[in-house]
């Protein structure tokens, strides 16, 4: 059973940094791809970015490069670190994992979810 925790949302100011993580049980960096999702109110669930395991194999939304990092503990702890935050970063973030290969930033593609953690920036 694959268990997906979220945590480090909080309330910023715009250029602000603020850094979530997501801790998997029952799932490895190893077994395949992990990523971050974000979902603002009344629009679709976008990926953010993606990584797996082949060494410095990252995948982002154009809207964040630049601006977040997605990284791994070689474990089962993922990161994603978000600077010069934006008010349009204003959302659900979510913590997503699947066995299957390769790593995109299509929903369809995760089967396995965390609960979320809210990310709110603030002009």
């Amino acid at each position: 059973q694959v268990q997906l925790v979220e945590s480090g949302g909080g309330s910023v100011q715009a250029g602000g940094s603020l850094r979530l993580s997501c801790v998997a049980f029952g799932y490895t960096y190893s077994s395949g791809c992990m990523a971050w999702f974000r979902q603002a109110p009344g629009k679709e669930r976008e990926g953010v970015a993606a990584i797996y395991n082949d060494p410095g194999r990252t995948v982002y939304a154009d809207s964040v490069k630049g601006r977040f990092t997605i990284s791994d503990n070689g474990l089962n702890t993922l990161y994603l670190q978000m600077n010069s935050l934006k008010p349009e970063d204003t959302a659900a973030y979510y913590c997503a994992a699947d066995f299957r290969l390769p790593c995109r930033l299509e929903r369809w593609r995760y089967a396995y979810w965390g609960q979320g953690t809210q990310v709110t920036v603030s002009s």
